[in-house]
């Protein structure tokens, strides 16, 4: 039997990964499994909590699930990308896949572009229509300045893990991302030693690609991923 288990980003909740958690669920007979990391969730409570529980609680996880299935998949979103590296460079992880891995943060040139579009939607008094402004402004002021430094230093831990990846890994990252830049998934696939790697851009995706506008490539592309066996993925990473 093979088990998944989704990891949610920084501040975020299993919300972030669930249409693709539930489509999985709906096509196969696998155990998915979508934990909240500590002080996570639709309400956040970071203050205390640092980088090694979320790492230890998602060590935990992945531990009980391989307990309980033949082959384990992780799919990891933004900070749940970078934990989802660490895991997979730790244990029998059999695939990979990494959706908006922030190893690194902010994209200033997209960033600009979306306060822009939030401007304006102010000025048109429709700001609480903007998607991105509902989906971030609370997250700012819950936001503990010690949880963002927690953050950074679980990167800083992760990023040497990286040259220790040898497993099958997908890459997926949206273009118009404004919190994680595109050079962070380029980053990523030079930096992966694994020779089954794959690397796919969304052209109209901003950071959360599991509710954007390519959602649905999103799901074939992952679909077809974890479905392929390692022979088909080898083929297919030699013609790309």
């Amino acid at each position: 039997m093979i088990g998944c288990l989704f990891i949610h980003g920084f501040t975020g909740a299993p919300y972030e990964v669930e249409p693709l958690a539930n489509y999985i669920k709906e096509k196969t007979d696998w155990l998915v499994k979508v934990p909240t990391l500590p002080g996570h969730g639709v309400t956040l409570s970071l203050k205390g909590h640092t980088y090694n529980e979320w790492v230890t609680y998602a060590e935990q996880e992945l531990i009980a699930l391989m307990e309980e299935v033949d082959e384990v998949y992780v799919i990891g979103f933004s900070m749940g990308g970078v934990i989802a590296s660490y895991l997979a460079a730790n244990y029998q992880v059999k695939k990979l896949v990494l959706l908006s891995a922030a190893v690194y943060y902010v994209n200033p040139k997209q960033l600009v572009l979306d306060c822009k579009e939030m401007i304006k939607d102010l000025l048109n008094g429709n700001i609480n229509e903007n998607e991105l402004f509902n989906r971030y402004k609370k997250k700012m002021v819950e936001t503990p300045l010690r949880s963002t430094i927690e953050f950074q230093k679980l990167v800083k831990k992760v990023k040497p893990y990286l040259k220790k990846l040898t497993l099958p890994v997908l890459i997926i990252q949206g273009e118009c991302d404004g919190i994680v830049p595109v050079k962070s998934a380029h980053y990523l696939y030079k930096t992966i030693p694994s020779e089954e790697k794959k690397l796919k851009l969304l052209p109209f995706s901003k950071h959360h690609v599991c509710h954007g506008e390519d959602y649905e490539d999103l799901k074939e592309y992952v679909e077809k991923f974890l479905h392929e066996s390692n022979t088909d993925l080898d083929l297919l990473t030699q013609e790309s």
